[in-house]
């Protein structure tokens, strides 16, 4: 029996979320055993599998420490995984991360640090610059989720504000080799605002960070506001010597987790249109935006002929207004059906390939032409629930939200439209 198209669109989230599976792209990636020791550190929702597809492929020995969101940790016999806070930072991590600059010094030219980096490792390495505080860290970061700002400026801000990102870990391991295996969940792809970039070079200055501040009217704490100001933030260069012997490879990225999904959806007989897979902008922009396409497909056939599938991926944004529990991925979709209104043959799904939309266990939702029909059905008005924020509320009221648990890797997010 062919798939329902709920069915095909939920294929085409596993497919994406298989391409970036650790076990499936770190291992062909592994460097060969130095002469000296080899450390191993992680920070990120898919780090702690990371480090398991590492220890399962490494051929001598190794030690190292991780840190991974609360849910995400699997076992590991010789890397030590730490859980700790996401999105809003906590003690664990800050201990965590302070620990690791405690295991890289001494290094020598002979050693090894392998650094496994994937999304999420922004808050969990949230060791504060001299003069704050862990506090001062969990305001920022509460203010930049809030702010509409995009993850690159959100990153840009917290590397001027860090003891460990912006290239400082990298640095501390200097004279050792370090070698970067990546996960990317950033437009663009760009090391330096994977996780904020902790191993890799800085080319922004606290002035840039400044900028971002000023543009969306973050309330920092005062002590923050001082080190950007006073310059005293600032991160490492990419051109500093200690980064010298620093290498960065991508092992997954958002555009190969639509390849596989285009992949899935060509065999099922729908041809997949890959819209970009670096897609920001506020969540219910981007949804009315991506519906009027929907709709110009349907009704002209263009700029493709259906049966087919846009496939779309990156980061967008939402600036808080209401008070309802997010994510961007479901405000998408909520703001996508509305602009459709009920528009025969066209399905969704959106969802965050991490297995977490926004601050819920919940990784996005579907959409089908009946979904504003079934809801004013509940008593619910849709534009009221999209006002305030309240996506999730929305479509677990329906039964349509996607569940999948931790997927233990996170190419950011995932979203397919079924023109039929």
């Amino acid at each position: 029996m062919p798939d329902t198209p709920r069915e095909l669109l939920a294929r085409l989230f596993a497919a994406a979320v298989a391409a970036a599976q650790p076990e499936r792209c770190v291992p062909p990636h592994l460097p060969p055993p130095p002469k000296g020791r080899t450390v191993v550190l992680g920070a990120g929702k898919a780090s702690a599998a990371m480090a398991q597809a590492l220890e399962r492929h490494w051929p001598a020995t190794l030690t190292g420490l991780v840190v991974t969101r609360y849910g995400h940790a699997v076992p590991c016999e010789r890397i030590e995984i730490i859980e700790a806070a996401h999105p809003v930072p906590d003690a664990a991590g800050e201990a965590t991360a302070g620990r690791m600059l405690e295991l890289v010094r001494g290094l020598g030219e002979d050693d090894l640090v392998i650094c496994l980096i994937s999304g999420g490792g922004s808050a969990l390495l949230p060791l504060p610059a001299v003069g704050l505080t862990l506090g001062d860290k969990q305001a920022v970061n509460r203010a930049l989720l809030k702010s509409g700002a995009t993850i690159s400026e959100m990153n840009c801000v917290r590397r001027h504000l860090s003891a460990i990102k912006g290239g400082r870990l990298a640095a501390a391991c200097h004279p050792a080799r370090v070698v970067n295996l990546l996960i990317s969940d950033v437009p663009g792809d760009d090391p330096a605002n994977i996780a904020s970039g902790p191993t890799v070079g800085d080319p922004t200055r606290c002035a840039d960070a400044l900028d971002i501040v000023r543009r969306y009217r973050i309330d920092l704490p005062a002590a923050a506001r001082e080190l950007l100001e006073s310059g005293l933030g600032e991160s490492v260069k990419p051109d500093d010597p200690r980064l010298a012997r620093v290498t960065t490879t991508l092992v997954a990225t958002p555009q190969m987790a639509l390849q596989a999904a285009a992949e899935v959806a060509a065999a099922a007989g729908f041809a997949p249109v890959v819209l970009g897979d670096a897609i920001e902008g506020e969540a219910r922009e981007v949804g009315k935006v991506i519906a009027a396409i929907a709709r110009q497909v349907r009704r002209h056939r263009q700029p493709i002929a259906p049966p087919c599938v846009l496939l779309s991926g990156g980061e967008t944004t939402v600036t808080v207004r209401g008070d309802g529990r997010g994510g961007r991925n479901v405000e998408f979709l909520l703001s996508l059906a509305i602009a459709l209104d009920g528009e025969p043959g066209i399905h969704a799904l959106a969802g965050d390939t991490d297995g977490v939309d926004g601050q819920r266990e919940i990784a996005g939702a579907f959409v089908a032409p009946d979904t504003l029909a079934r809801a004013r059905a509940r008593g619910m008005n849709p534009r009221e629930r999209l006002d305030a924020n309240d996506g999730h509320g929305f479509f677990e009221a329906l039964g349509d939200s996607l569940v999948t648990g931790p997927t233990l890797t996170n190419v950011n997010d995932f979203r397919a439209v079924l023109v039929r």
